[in-house]
């Protein structure tokens, strides 16, 4: 089965996000839905039953009281092919490090980790420099 290490976003996150959706410039695509936002913490790929309860029982004994992020930036991977809409946050790498270090001599470490909220996901822009023009207006607000 195809698995992957994340958290689900606060009510409060989701309800600031649905805002910055609306406001999102037109495209041809799909803006994610609500209850299928997450911060992915580690992608593990295709593993079976077996290592997946292994994976489960070390994730458990991974422990924190809270955990405090907010909205850095609004982008985009590739100006030159747009196909996913994200949303960048701040302070995710201590705990991405803490999964990591927890699986080591499962999976190798994350190469590239950025913690991210996939928000939209692009099929076609009519104009792309006017669409990112706007992306780029869109005001992210704190979430407390």
């Amino acid at each position: 089965m195809r698995c992957f290490v994340s958290l689900n976003i606060p009510k409060q996150a989701t309800k600031e996000i649905n805002r910055i959706q609306k406001k999102l410039p037109e495209f041809s695509g799909k803006k994610t839905e609500l209850e299928n936002l997450h911060l992915t913490l580690k992608f593990l790929g295709e593993i079976n039953e077996d290592k997946l309860k292994k994976v489960k029982s070390r994730l458990k004994r991974i422990k924190f009281k809270s955990f405090e992020t907010e909205f850095n930036k609004i982008g985009i991977f590739s100006r030159k092919f747009i196909r996913i809409i994200w949303l960048s946050l701040k302070n995710c790498e201590s705990l991405q490090k803490r999964v990591d270090k927890k699986l080591k001599d499962l999976f190798g470490p994350e190469k590239r980790f950025m913690g991210h909220l996939t928000i939209a996901r692009v099929k076609a822009i009519k104009n792309k420099q006017k669409f990112l023009l706007e992306l780029n207006k869109i005001k992210l607000s704190k979430i407390k």
